[in-house]
C-alpha cells in the first residue's frame, strides 16, 4: 500500500508539473519534496525512490545522458530529417512566428492576444480614403471597363498617379505616402467593392515588386532615382516571376543571365547577356519598369569564384533594346493589365541588380521575404471586398425581392445561403484587421500571411457562390446593374496567384508552421546540420529533453482539456466568450501534441503526405480565423449584436478543426498511433456541430435590417451615387424597411377580402386606392408604398441591349499599348 501511495503520488504531481510545463530541474526538486514528505508520512518505498533514483540518473544533464539517449536519438533525427532544397530553406527561415506561434505550442495566452492594440488608420489614411479612394471610385465605370474600353479611362490613370495611389508604402522622404498595411488594405478593399481592376493596378506597385524589394534591398543610387518616381506615378512597374515552366516550383525558373562584358552607354562594361519568357506578369503591358527574376551565372567568374548564384532580381527599363513588352493576357475578362514579357541575349550593367552585385544570388530570398507580408495584404484584401458587396447586397436583395408574396430571405433555404455570406463576411473582417494589423507591429509572419492569403480568398469566393444563387437570375445577367459578376468572375485571379491555393494549403501552413511554430524543432534541426559533431551533439542534447518534456506535457494537457471540453483551460473569464477561448486551448493542445507524434513516426514522409499535412493546416487555420473573430469582438467593445456571429464563426471553426482531426486519424499511416490519438484528442467522438438553424436566422435577421452591425460589417463599400446599382438597391431596401408596416396591413387586408377590387386584372395602384379609400392604410402610408413599390421594380431588372450593341470581341477594346496577338 505504502508503495502504491507513493506510485500514485507521482504520476499525479508528474502530470500536473508537465500539464504546467515545469522546467526539469524544477520537476525533480518538487518531486524529490513530494516523496520525502510520502516517506514521513507513510512509510518509505524504495521502489519509489529507485525509479525517481534511475529517473534523474537518465535524465538530468550529464555525459551518460548523451551517450545513451541523445547520441543514438541525433544519428536517427539525421537519417529521418527531410531533405531541403536551398529554395525551400530559404522559404522556411522567411518571414516571424506570432500568434501562430501559441496556438501551435498548445497553451495560447488569450490575454496577451486581447491586449494587441487594436489597428487604426490615422487622420491622414482616413481623409485618403474618404477623398482619394472615393474619387477614384466615381471615375471607374466597371461594366464600361470590363466590357468595352478593356482599360481604366486615360483619366482615371491619370488620378492613379498624380493622387498618390502607386506609392502608397514609398516613404515620405521619397515622395511616397508611407500608408500602413491597414491603409494599403483598406484602399484596395474600397476600391475592389467598386472595380477588380481599379483595386489590382494599385495594389500591385503596392505589394511585390520593384518599389519594395527597392525598399529594403536597394542601393541609395537605386532608391534615390527610382522611388520619387515610383511616388508620383512617372514609372509603373511591374515584377516578372512566373515562367511556363515554372509556375508554383517558382525556384525552377528557366530564365537566366550570364556575366559577360558587353557595351553599355558606349562603353565596355562588365554585365549580364539575360535571356527570359515570363507570362502572367500584372501591369506588364504597360509597364516602364521590369523588375525581374532570373538564375545567374559566371562562367568565366567574373565577380567572384562562384559560376552558380541562384536567382537573382534586377530592375530593367522596359524601353531597353530588346525587351518585350505590350500584349496582353486577360484573366476571367478583366481588364487589368496583364501579360507576358520576353526578352533575348539582352544585356544589361550589373549595378542593374536590385542591391547591386553583393545580392547576387540573394532574389530567393529577397522575394520570398517580401511575400511572407504582402502576401497577408493585397488578395485578402479582394476577397473581403467581394464578401462585403455579397452581404450588403444580398441581404438587401432578399427583402426587396419577393416570391409567394413573401420576401426571398424569409425562406429557410435562401436562408442557409445569407447564413453563411453573413458569418464568412463578419471573419474577414475580423481576419483583414488582425493580419494587417500584426503587420504594422512590425512583424512579418509568414505562416499566419499564407493562412490569410488562402481561407480569405476562398471564403472570398464561397461568398460570392452564395450571392449569384440568391440573386439567381439577377445575378447571372451581365450589364451595367449587375454588381455581383465582376467580383465573381475575379475570385478565382485572387486564388491562383502569390501561391496557388492548393499549394498554399497543401505545403504551405502546416509545412512552414510546424517548423518555424514549433518550440524546437527548427534548433534540433540546426544542431543536426552543425559540422561541429561535439558542439552539435550538445545543443542537440538541451533541445532534445526539453522537447520530450514539451511532447509529454502536450499530451497531457490534450488529455486533460479533451475530457473536459476545454473546461479546465485557462480562459478570460469574464464575457459571453470564455466557453470559446476554453474550446480554442483544447485543440490547440491536440494540434501541438499530433503534430509532435505526425512528425517523429512521419519524419520526412510528412512532407509528401500532403493532404495529412493540410488536415493539420486546417486546425491551425481555424485556430487563427477563429482567434481573429474574438479579437474583433473585443475591440468592438463587446456589443451584443454581434455575439450571433461570433458563436457562429467559433462554432464552425471549431467543427472544422474536429473534421481535420477525423480525416487525419483516418488517414494516418500508422494505425496504432493514429487509434490512440483519436482516443486521447476525441475521447468522446466526435461533438461539435456546426451552427444550427436558429443561429443561421439570427444572422440573416441582422443582415436584412438596416443597423450598424451591417453598416461596421459592411464598411467601405463604395455604394457610389444615386443612380449607381448598388445606390439604388440601398435605397430600395431602405424604402421597403420604411413601408414595412404599411405593407403588412396591406397583406392583412388582402388575406381576409376586405377590399372590393371589381373584376379583371388590377395593378398594385389600384390595389392601393382600393386600401386608402377604405381606411385600411393612411395617404401618408399609401406614398411610401408606392414609393417602395416603384423603386423594388426598378432594382429587381436586369439589362437587356439592342442586338448586336455589346458583341465586343473578347480580345477587343483598350488603347494601351496593346498588340494582342498570341
Amino acid at each position: 500500500m505504502t508503495t502504491l501511495i507513493h506510485l500514485l503520488a507521482l504520476v499525479v504531481v508528474t502530470s500536473t508539473l508537465l500539464y504546467v510545463r515545469s522546467r526539469w530541474l524544477t520537476g525533480f526538486a518538487v518531486l524529490g519534496a513530494v516523496l520525502l514528505a510520502c516517506s514521513v508520512v507513510f512509510g518509505p518505498s524504495w521502489t519509489s525512490w529507485g525509479i525517481y533514483a534511475v529517473a534523474l540518473l537518465l535524465l538530468a544533464p550529464s555525459p551518460l545522458r548523451k551517450s545513451l539517449i541523445s547520441g543514438p536519438a541525433l544519428k536517427l533525427f539525421r537519417v529521418v530529417l527531410p531533405p531541403m532544397t536551398t529554395t525551400e530553406q530559404e522559404a522556411l527561415e522567411a518571414g516571424d512566428v506570432w500568434w501562430d506561434g501559441d496556438l501551435f505550442q498548445g497553451n495560447p495566452d488569450w490575454n496577451k492576444l486581447l491586449a494587441i492594440p487594436k489597428p487604426a488608420l490615422s487622420a491622414e489614411e482616413q481623409s485618403f480614403v474618404d477623398n482619394e479612394t472615393e474619387q477614384l471610385c466615381k471615375l471607374v465605370n466597371d461594366f464600361d471597363v470590363m466590357n468595352k474600353d478593356r482599360d481604366l479611362t486615360p483619366e482615371a490613370w491619370e488620378y492613379i498617379k498624380k493622387a498618390g495611389f502607386l506609392g502608397m508604402i514609398i516613404p515620405k522622404e521619397y515622395g511616397g505616402k508611407q500608408f500602413s498595411a491597414l491603409a494599403h488594405s483598406t484602399v484596395v478593399t474600397k476600391l475592389a467593392t467598386r472595380s477588380c481592376t481599379a483595386a489590382v493596378t494599385v495594389m500591385v506597385p503596392n505589394s511585390l515588386g520593384p518599389g519594395e524589394l527597392l525598399l529594403h534591398y536597394g542601393t541609395k543610387e537605386q532608391k534615390d532615382y527610382y522611388l520619387p518616381r515610383l511616388a508620383r506615378g512617372e514609372e509603373i512597374p511591374c515584377f516578372a516571376l512566373t515562367s511556363p515552366e515554372a509556375g508554383s516550383d517558382a525556384g525552377a525558373i528557366p530564365d537566366n543571365g550570364i556575366v559577360c562584358k558587353g557595351m553599355h552607354d558606349g562603353k565596355e562594361v562588365i554585365g549580364i547577356r539575360l535571356t527570359w519568357n515570363k507570362r502572367y506578369i500584372t501591369l506588364a503591358p504597360v509597364a516602364t519598369l521590369l523588375g525581374l527574376a532570373f538564375k545567374l551565372y559566371d562562367p568565366d567568374k567574373l565577380i567572384g569564384s562562384k559560376v552558380d548564384y541562384g536567382i537573382t532580381c534586377a530592375l530593367i527599363p522596359t524601353n531597353h533594346p530588346g525587351v518585350e513588352v505590350g500584349r496582353r493576357h486577360l484573366p476571367m475578362g478583366q481588364a487589368f493589365m496583364n501579360g507576358p514579357t520576353t526578352g533575348k541575349d539582352v544585356f544589361i550593367p550589373l549595378d542593374w541588380i536590385i542591391g547591386g552585385v553583393q545580392y547576387a544570388g540573394q532574389g530567393w530570398r529577397m522575394l520570398v521575404e517580401c511575400l511572407s507580408a504582402g502576401r497577408g495584404i493585397s488578395l485578402p484584401a479582394l476577397g473581403t471586398a467581394t464578401s462585403k458587396v455579397a452581404y450588403r447586397m444580398t441581404g438587401a436583395y432578399a427583402r426587396v425581392r419577393k416570391q409567394f408574396k413573401t420576401p426571398i430571405g424569409n425562406f429557410e433555404g435562401i436562408e442557409e445561403a445569407m447564413a453563411r455570406i453573413a458569418g464568412r463576411t463578419y471573419m474577414l473582417e475580423a481576419a483583414r484587421q488582425m493580419t494587417v494589423g500584426s503587420l504594422d507591429l512590425g512583424v512579418k509572419p509568414s505562416v499566419i500571411t499564407a493562412i490569410a492569403k488562402y481561407h480569405m480568398t476562398e471564403m472570398g469566393r464561397s461568398t460570392a457562390t452564395d450571392a449569384m444563387d440568391v440573386h439567381a437570375g439577377r445575378g447571372v445577367i451581365m450589364g451595367p446593374n449587375n454588381y455581383l459578376a465582376a467580383g465573381y468572375v475575379s475570385q478565382p485571379i485572387a486564388i491562383t496567384v502569390e501561391g496557388a491555393n492548393i499549394l498554399t494549403r497543401n505545403l504551405m501552413i502546416f509545412g512552414q508552421g510546424a517548423v518555424r511554430c514549433h518550440p524546437y524543432v527548427y534548433k534540433e534541426m540546426q544542431a543536426a546540420a552543425n559540422p561541429n559533431l561535439a558542439e552539435g551533439l550538445a545543443q542537440f542534447d538541451q533541445l532534445l529533453f526539453k522537447h520530450i518534456a514539451y511532447a509529454a506535457g502536450n499530451f497531457v494537457r490534450t488529455l486533460v482539456l479533451s475530457v473536459t471540453a476545454g473546461r479546465a483551460a485557462n480562459a478570460p473569464t469574464s464575457g459571453e466568450t470564455k466557453r470559446h477561448f476554453e474550446q480554442l486551448s483544447r485543440f490547440s493542445a491536440s494540434l501541438a501534441l499530433v503534430s509532435d507524434v505526425s512528425m517523429m513516426l512521419l519524419g520526412g514522409d510528412l512532407k509528401r503526405k500532403e493532404r495529412l499535412s493540410a488536415r493539420l493546416g486546417d486546425v491551425l487555420s481555424n485556430l487563427y480565423l477563429a482567434s481573429t473573430v474574438l479579437k474583433y469582438y473585443h475591440d468592438q467593445g463587446c456589443p451584443a449584436s454581434d455575439l450571433p456571429y461570433v458563436r457562429w464563426c467559433v462554432r464552425n471553426a471549431l467543427y472544422e478543426c474536429e473534421t481535420a482531426f477525423v480525416l487525419f486519424f483516418a488517414n494516418m499511416p500508422h494505425r496504432f498511433a493514429a487509434r490512440i490519438l483519436k482516443r486521447v484528442v476525441l475521447p468522446f467522438g466526435k461533438r461539435i456541430r456546426k451552427a444550427n438553424d436558429k443561429l443561421d436566422h439570427l444572422l440573416v435577421a441582422a443582415m436584412m435590417k438596416d443597423n450598424e452591425l451591417r453598416d461596421r460589417i459592411t464598411n467601405l463599400t463604395y455604394l457610389g451615387d444615386a443612380d449607381q446599382p448598388m445606390a439604388k438597391m440601398e435605397a430600395a431596401f431602405k424604402a421597403v424597411l420604411a413601408a414595412a408596416d404599411a405593407d403588412r396591413k396591406l397583406a392583412k387586408a388582402t388575406r381576409k377580402g376586405g377590399l372590393s377590387l371589381g373584376e379583371g386584372p388590377k395593378t398594385y395602384e389600384d390595389l392601393l386606392q382600393a386600401a386608402t379609400q377604405a381606411g385600411l392604410v393612411s395617404s401618408a402610408e399609401a406614398e411610401l408604398l408606392r414609393e417602395a413599390e416603384r423603386l423594388r421594380s426598378e432594382v429587381i431588372q436586369v439589362d437587356a441591349f439592342a442586338r448586336g450593341h455589346y458583341a465586343v470581341s473578347a480580345i477587343g477594346g483598350g488603347s494601351r499599348r496593346q498588340d494582342l496577338a498570341a
